[in-house]
C-alpha cells in the first residue's frame, strides 16, 4: 500500500496499540481455558462443548475474507475494528442470557463471527501504523502475550472466588476494555491522493509467494495441535502437579515475549521468510523430542522453543504481510487458512494420540517439516 513520503513522529501510537493488545488478550487468556468450564456449568456435555467450540473456527473462513475485502475497498480499518469489538460485547451478553444447547450454540456462533474479525483488523492496522512511524511490530504485540499470562492466572482466581457463572461477564468486561482502547488508537496516514485501495492491492492469491507463506505458516502453526490439546494431560501422567504444569505453559509464553521484545533487531537481520523457516525448524526439533516422551527435566527447555515454533513463525508471517500485501484482506485470508488447517489438525490429533500416544508428535513434526520446505520455496 503506497504511503506518503514521510514518517510520523512518536505520537503514542505504539503505546496505545500495545494497550489494545493487552486488553484483547486478557479476554483471550480467560476465554481459552475457562469458557469450557462455563459451558459445562450451563449443563452441556463433552460432545456439545466440542461442537460449540468447533463452531468458532468454522465461521472464520467464510466471514473474515468477505469482511476484510469490503474494508479494504472502502479504506476502513479502525472503524471495523471498533465495531467488531462492541458487537462482540453485545453477543457475549446475549450468550450470558442463553440456556440450553441450541440457544448457546446460536449465541456463540454470533459471537464467533464478530470475534474472528478483531485480530485481522487489529494486526493490519498495527502493521501499517507502526510502519508509518518506523516502529517494530513485535515489541508492541508482546503486551498481548504478557497480558495473556496474567489473564490465565487471574482467571483461575476469578473462577475460584466467583465461580463459573461469572466467566462470561468477565469476558464481556475485557472486551469493553478492548473496544475503548481501540477507539483511542491514533489515526493512520491518509492514502495518497487518487490512490484507490482496491486498485493498488490485487488479490493476494495472485501471488505465489503469498500462497507459499500462507501454506507454510498454517502448517507450522497447526503443528501445535497435539501440544495444545493434550500436553497438560501427558504432563499430569508424568506426575507433575497443577502448579508445575502451569509454570511450563508460562515458560513458553515468556520465551515468546522475549523474542517479541527484541524482534526489531531480529527483523533487521533476517528476512520474513527466514523467520518462518527458523520457526519451522524450531517446531521440528521440539516435536521430534516430545515424541519420545522426554523426562520432565527437559520440558522447560523444550517449552522455550515456543519462541521459535510460534513466535518466529508468527513474526515472519506478519512481517511478510506488512511488506508484500498490506491491508486487511491479506490478514483475513491468512488467518482463515491458519484456522482451517489448525481445525483439521486438531481434529486428527485426538485420533493420533489415542492410537500412538506421544508418537503423535511425529505427525506434528512432519507438518512443520512440510511448512519449512514450502517456506524455502518461497524464500527462493
Amino acid at each position: 500500500m503506497p504511503l506518503l513520503n514521510r514518517t510520523l513522529p512518536d505520537d503514542g501510537f505504539a503505546r496505545r496499540m500495545g494497550a489494545f493488545y493487552a486488553a484483547y488478550f486478557v479476554f483471550a487468556g480467560i476465554q481459552l481455558p475457562f469458557l469450557p468450564v462455563w459451558l459445562a456449568d450451563r449443563g452441556l456435555d463433552a460432545r456439545e462443548i466440542g461442537l460449540v467450540l468447533a463452531l468458532a473456527m468454522a465461521t472464520r473462513p467464510v466471514v473474515v475474507p468477505l469482511t476484510t475485502r469490503l474494508a479494504d475497498k472502502r479504506g476502513w480499518l479502525k472503524g471495523p475494528l471498533i465495531a467488531a469489538c462492541w458487537v462482540t460485547v453485545a453477543t457475549f451478553v446475549l450468550l450470558e442470557q442463553s440456556h440450553g444447547f441450541p440457544a448457546i450454540l446460536a449465541a456463540y456462533a454470533a459471537a464467533s463471527i464478530t470475534q474472528a474479525l478483531i485480530l485481522p483488523f487489529a494486526d493490519a492496522f498495527a502493521l501499517r501504523g507502526l510502519a508509518e512511524r518506523g516502529r517494530a511490530y513485535g515489541p508492541v504485540r508482546m503486551w498481548g502475550s504478557a497480558s495473556f499470562i496474567v489473564a490465565n492466572l487471574a482467571g483461575g482466581l476469578l473462577l475460584e472466588r466467583l465461580g463459573p457463572p461469572n466467566v462470561v461477564w468477565s469476558l464481556a468486561a475485557a472486551l469493553v476494555a478492548a473496544a475503548v482502547t481501540a477507539s483511542l488508537l491514533r489515526p493512520l496516514l491518509p492514502q495518497p491522493e487518487g490512490a484507490s485501495p482496491a486498485a493498488v492491492r490485487p488479490s493476494p492469491w495472485r501471488s505465489g509467494r503469498f500462497v507459499a507463506v500462507a501454506a507454510a505458516g498454517s502448517l507450522i502453526q497447526a503443528s501445535h495441535a497435539v501440544l495444545y490439546g493434550f500436553a497438560s494431560l501427558q504432563w499430569a501422567a508424568k506426575g507433575l502437579d497443577g502448579l508445575e504444569i502451569g509454570a511450563l505453559w508460562a515458560i513458553g509464553v515468556v520465551a515468546e515475549i522475549v523474542l517479541f521484545a527484541f524482534s526489531g533487531r531480529v527483523a533487521a537481520r533476517l528476512r520474513p521468510v527466514d523467520l518462518l523457516v527458523l520457526g519451522g525448524a524450531g517446531a521440528v526439533l521440539r516435536w521430534t523430542v516430545m515424541a519420545f516422551d522426554p523426562p520432565a527435566v527437559l520440558l522447560p527447555g523444550l517449552q522455550c522453543l515456543h519462541a521459535l515454533s510460534f513466535g518466529a513463525a508468527h513474526l515472519g508471517a506478519m512481517h511478510f504481510l506488512a511488506e508484500e500485501h498490506r491491508g486487511a484482506t491479506a490478514q483475513g485470508d491468512y488467518a482463515s487458512v491458519v484456522a482451517v488447517v489448525f481445525a483439521a489438525t486438531m481434529g486428527a490429533s485426538g485420533l493420533l494420540v489415542t492410537a500412538f500416544g506421544s508418537f503423535a508428535y511425529l505427525a506434528m513434526a512432519a507438518s512443520a517439516t512440510a511448512g519449512v520446505a514450502i517456506a524455502l520455496v518461497a524464500r527462493r
